[in-house]
């Protein structure tokens, strides 16, 4: 371990921004509150994260570790305590100042402060709760804040200082116990669970009390999330998106993120990765996330211990429709609204949309088009009036074939029969990784 002495601020944040960068935290902020007048700053619902919002703006957090000493050696963490790396702690001033000017800037819209374990998660989860308490209440910052928590420290810590931030989350690290136990001895599930159950029952609480005291503060009022690492550990998707899928029921978690492994340190218990991280694993597993939280997929329609890994060459939900044809064709003017969503291409915005237009009207494949249905996929699956946009045999590798066909986005017999090829099946190269149309996709739910 190199510890720098009489390092400048602007030398800490070098060190400490860098060594936050695997820590997620994009993501919206749930929480609409305006400025008092008095303080700096105020969140909105739109959100806040390190991309775009809702709403379409780009916006920002100030990243930052408190420290990135920790006496904790996982063997994943570029901040083990083996690790000879240079490290730097700021003080709760520094932060606060360093979040004030920034923000005075106009360079971010809050703060994301996480941290390395110094000395014991009691001592280094204190020196956290001091710095929001001062970002609060001397600094007057009234601007989004997410905290992650430290696994282990005094319950009473984490109480009040879920009354100061918006967002809380403790990382769940790896999917299961049997994970930690190999890469991060010194941490447990128990020790992980724990504290989140306390937020979980403190914002119940807390709901309750503010319908009788509106004035009451609000405590965590953004919710919490989670993050794990995935591809360190050898379990499959099946039982990532099972442990995702029980702490959305057990935990009522906003947001469960999954990091794809990379391999920053050497070491015989972590696997070599000769492709790199696994990132398109990764973003299957959103997109998995995505259809469990919006969709009204579980995690045993999608994979099962027969099928435990997701299709590398299609989404999750084309993938699961294919597999079950007899579902389909969906009658666009008749199919209910959990139906729709179940069609590849129609996601939650454009379903919403199908389920009002129609009520005044008879909906065609050009009018599902203009409400966002991505019909390269649902032509094979739906059909207006009653009749398919072509004419299409609806088999499994048929429908696979032509998905993937390298040439041509519709069905072969299309043009064969002298249907006109029209603007929206344009020819385009087929990429197994995610492009940033299919990442936009999955991140607004029109997958």
């Amino acid at each position: 371990m190199v510890i720098q002495e009489n390092m400048t601020v602007m030398e800490k944040l070098s060190i400490l921004s860098d060594a936050a960068k695997y820590d997620v935290a994009c993501t919206s902020s749930g929480v609409d509150r305006k400025g008092n007048g008095k303080d700096m700053g105020n969140t909105i619902g739109a959100g806040i994260c390190h991309s775009f919002s809702a709403d379409g703006r780009c916006i920002s957090l100030l990243k930052i570790l408190f420290t990135n000493e920790c006496i904790f050696d996982c063997k994943y963490c570029i901040n083990r305590s083996s690790n000879d790396v240079k490290r730097a702690s700021f003080t709760p001033d520094e932060v606060c100042s360093l979040t004030v000017e920034f923000y005075r800037r106009n360079y971010i819209e809050g703060l994301f402060l996480s941290s390395g374990i110094i000395k014991s998660p009691d001592h280094t989860l204190d020196l956290i709760y001091q710095t929001i308490w001062k970002l609060r209440n001397e600094y007057h910052f009234g601007g989004y804040i997410h905290v992650k928590a430290i696994p282990g420290a005094d319950s009473e810590l984490i109480q009040r200082l879920g009354f100061l931030v918006d967002r809380m989350s403790i990382n769940l690290e790896l999917p299961t116990a049997e994970g930690l136990k190999t890469l991060a001895p010194h941490k447990t599930r128990k020790t992980i669970l724990k504290p989140m159950r306390q937020i979980q029952s403190g914002i119940v609480q807390n709901k309750n009390e503010l319908m009788v005291y509106k004035n009451a503060p609000s405590f965590v009022p953004a919710g919490q999330s989670t993050q794990m690492i995935i591809g360190a550990t050898p379990e499959n998707d099946y039982q990532i998106v099972s442990v995702a899928e029980n702490l959305y029921d057990k935990f009522n978690l906003k947001r469960v993120f999954y990091s794809a492994f990379v391999h920053v340190n050497e070491d015989a218990a972590l696997p070599a990765l000769p492709g790199g991280p696994p990132l398109l694993r990764e973003h299957r597993l959103y997109q998995a996330d995505w259809l469990l939280r919006f969709y009204g997929f579980k995690a045993g329609e999608l994979l099962s211990e027969a099928r435990p890994n997701f299709n590398v060459l299609l989404d999750p939900k084309c993938d699961w429709a294919l597999r079950h044809l007899e579902n389909f064709p969906v009658e666009i003017n008749r199919a209910d609204y959990y139906t729709l969503l179940r069609v590849p291409g129609i996601g939650v915005k454009s379903a919403q949309r199908i389920v009002k237009a129609r009520r005044q009207a008879v909906l065609d494949f050009e009018d599902i088009k203009r409400m966002g249905v991505v019909l390269k996929r649902a032509l094979y699956f739906i059909t207006c009036k009653g009749k398919m946009m072509y004419h299409i045999k609806l088999e499994e590798d048929y429908i696979t074939r032509n998905l993937l066909n390298l040439r041509e986005r519709i069905p072969i017999e299309a043009t064969e029969g002298g249907f006109k090829q029209i603007s929206l099946f344009d020819d385009v190269n087929f990429n197994p990784q995610p492009n940033i149309v299919d990442q936009a996709q999955s991140m607004f739910g029109q997958i």
